[in-house]
Order: C-alpha cells, then structure tokens, then sequence
C-alpha cells in the first residue's frame, strides 16, 4: 500500500488537452494580428503613391462615386414615384450635368476675357501697388521681374485661348486636354452605372449578411452615409451659392465687371475649407487692382467678400449645418493636406466629402469592429454593444 502511495505521488500530472488548444489558438491569433498589422501598416504607407501615381484612374473613379452617393436621394425620390432605375438615373445625372456646366460657364468664359486683359493691365497693377512697394526696394525689383516674365509669358497664351474661348465646361475641357475629356467621360460613366444599380447592389449587400442584426447594422451604415454625404453636400453647395450671389450682387453695386464670375469663383473656392477662401480674396484684389486706379478702391471687392465670408463662416454655416455634420478642424486640415498632395486641386475639393464618409462609417460600425464587419466575424456594432452581446453569450453558455 506504501509503494502504490508513493508510486502516485510520484506520476507527472497529466496535461489538460482542451488548455493546450486554447494556448495554441491564441498563439495562433497574435500571430494573424502581428501579420495583419504588418500587412494594413504597409498598405496604409503605400496606397498615398498608389492613387498619386494612378490619379488618371483613381481621381475621377474616387469623384465619380462621391458625387453618385451625393445624387442617390435624388434618384430614390423619382424611384418612389414609380420611375424606372435606368431612367431615374439618367435624369438625375443629366440635372446634375446641366447645373454644373451652367454655373462654370459663367466663370470660363468671362475669366478667358479677364485673362487677356492681364498684360495690358500690369501698368495699372504697377501703378496701383507703387505707393506699397516703394518701402521696399528689394520686393520692388522682384515685382519687376515677376511683372515682366508674366506679360511675356501671358500675351502668347492669352491671344491662343482669345482665339478659341470656351462657350461651355465640355468644351473647355476638349480644349484643354484630351485626357482630361477621357477622364471626364469615365467619371459621367461611373456615376450613371452606380446609380442605375445602386438598389440591386444595396439590397445584394444586405441580403449577403449572416445574421439579422448584420444585416440591420449594415444597412443603417448605408443610409447613414448616404445621408450625411448628400446633407452635407446639398447645405454646402446652397451656402457657397447665396454667399456667391450676395457677393456678386455687391461687387455690382461697387461697380466690378463681371460680378457674377466673382461670385461663382468665390463659391467654388469655398467648397476648400481655410485655403479657399484665401485664394478667392487673393484674386479679387488682383480685379481690383485691373479695373480700378486708386489702391483704396481696388481692395474693396476683396474686403467685401472677406466681410461677408466672415460672417457665413462664423454665423451662418454652424447655424444651418448644426452638430451632426460638423467635422474636426485638424482633421479637416489633415484632410486637405493629405488629398490636396495626392490630387492637387481636385484633391481638396474632394478632402471634406471623403472625410466625411470615412467619420460616417466609423462612428456607424464602431472602430473595434471593423474587421468583424469585413470578415462576418460579427455584425456591425459599437463596442458598447459587442461587450453586451458577449456577455449575452456567456450566460447562455454558463446556464
């Protein structure tokens, strides 16, 4: 009895099988994490010199999509009342076309007159600024030579574009370069085929979910960016169209040629938050200083419109946008950083919408629980509501 006591305390415990599958799972899992870390760190590195190198793709495929997101309200109402989708989404694109090409055709056309009255109104420019520069010496030579390269690079350009002015966007965009045409074309293309086949691919990807609350989640985030991009979208562009026409309508009074193509410049300028506006208030004192004598008066179309931008900006665009589509300034800055290098212009004017979507999406599905969303490794939930579930079931397993 003594041998077989001691021969007992003597055995090796025996491993249990079940924690050496939970020991290897987890390695296993660390190590899936490790690699897909790796893996989104390198991705996120490389994709900026992706789209740079590939903007002649990316740049109208990545506008093409915002501004369908930004029409599906529209072709949802035509939809209700019983239009077909090929046709709905003919005529909201064909609205969408015929707005833009009339409100830049205010701009191109007067702007290409603007442009060849540059050479012979650079004496005036001199003229007007001499009382300035005259306390620097060292900027006044400069301004000559800028001066001088301007007017002789400008006089050739200038009479090319007088002798072939644009009458519409399309056909300043076939003048311009043909690629630009082609780049143009594919983004109508994208736009139309998105939207005639925005419900098939709405209703596919919610029917592709596993569960039901999957399947909720999934389509709450489809409507909620679709909702937040064309509110924000539809608010801005109304904005920067009254804070256009206001100005316009006072730069008439001040007695400014073309006071409708400042006000369209100052529109589009405002769709890029902080730069814009900067830009806009740098050209119109270029008009000024081409169209009146006195450097006084020549400053006060663009004082007029940094009056009234101060105003929207600070009163009338955080009164009507409100919280809900109110974005982070940094972020908004990094924005326009970021698309503004891998796109240029287009970039910025492209930065809010894309960040916009982006906050959209994350604030629906919750960060912790985008991978679960991309793996059906669980439905779209805030972390709140992960915990919750998860404590679900582990009562059900315990009981």
């Amino acid at each position: 009895m003594a041998d077989d006591e001691g021969k007992k305390e003597a055995r090796v415990p025996r491993a249990n099988p079940l924690h050496q599958i939970e020991v290897d799972d987890l390695r296993r899992d660390r190590l899936l994490a490790a690699l897909t870390l790796i893996i989104g760190a390198a991705f996120c590195l490389g994709l900026p010199f992706a789209l740079q190198a590939g903007a002649e793709f990316f740049l109208p495929l990545t506008a093409a999509i915002v501004i369908a997101i930004a029409l599906v309200p529209v072709l949802e109402w035509l939809e209700r009342r019983g239009v077909p989708s090929g046709l709905a989404s003919f005529l909201s694109l064909a609205a969408f076309l015929l707005v833009v090409n009339a409100a830049l055709a205010i701009i191109v056309v007067p702007a290409t007159g603007w442009f060849t009255r540059l050479p012979e109104s650079i004496p005036r420019i001199q003229s007007n600024l001499a009382p300035l520069i005259d306390f620097y010496s060292t900027l006044q030579k400069f301004v000559d030579r800028t001066l001088a390269s301007m007017a002789s690079g400008s006089e050739a350009t200038a009479q090319a574009m007088a002798a072939t002015a644009p009458t519409s966007v399309v056909d300043y965009f076939i003048s311009a370069a043909p690629s630009a045409a082609i780049q143009l074309f594919f983004a109508v293309l994208v736009v139309f085929f998105f939207l005639a086949g925005w419900t098939r691919l709405r209703k596919g990807t919610i029917r592709r979910r596993g569960s039901f609350d999957g399947a909720m989640q999934t389509a709450r985030v489809i409507q909620n960016v679709v909702d937040a991009t064309a509110d924000y979208l539809a608010t801005i562009t109304m904005i920067n169209a009254f804070l256009g026409l206001i100005v316009s309508l006072l730069l008439w009074a001040l007695g400014m040629p073309s006071p409708f193509m400042w006000g369209g410049i100052v529109a589009i300028c405002n769709f890029v938050p902080y730069l814009g506006p900067i830009v806009a208030a740098i050209l119109l004192a270029l008009g000024g200083l081409m169209t009146f004598d006195a450097v006084g008066f020549a400053l006060l179309p663009a004082l007029i419109f940094i009056g009234v931008h101060l105003v929207e900006a600070n009163l009338i665009t955080p009164l009507v946008l409100g919280r809900r589509l109110t974005v982070n300034p940094l972020l908004i800055l990094v924005s326009l950083s970021f698309w503004g290098w891998v796109w240029g212009t287009p970039g910025a004017l492209l930065a809010v919408p894309l960040l916009l979507i982006l906050q959209t999406i994350l604030h629906s599905t919750g960060t912790p629980d985008l991978a679960g969303f991309l793996f059906e490794r669980g439905t779209l939930t805030t972390a709140e509501e992960m915990r919750a579930r998860l404590n679900r079931e582990q009562d059900q397993s315990d009981g």
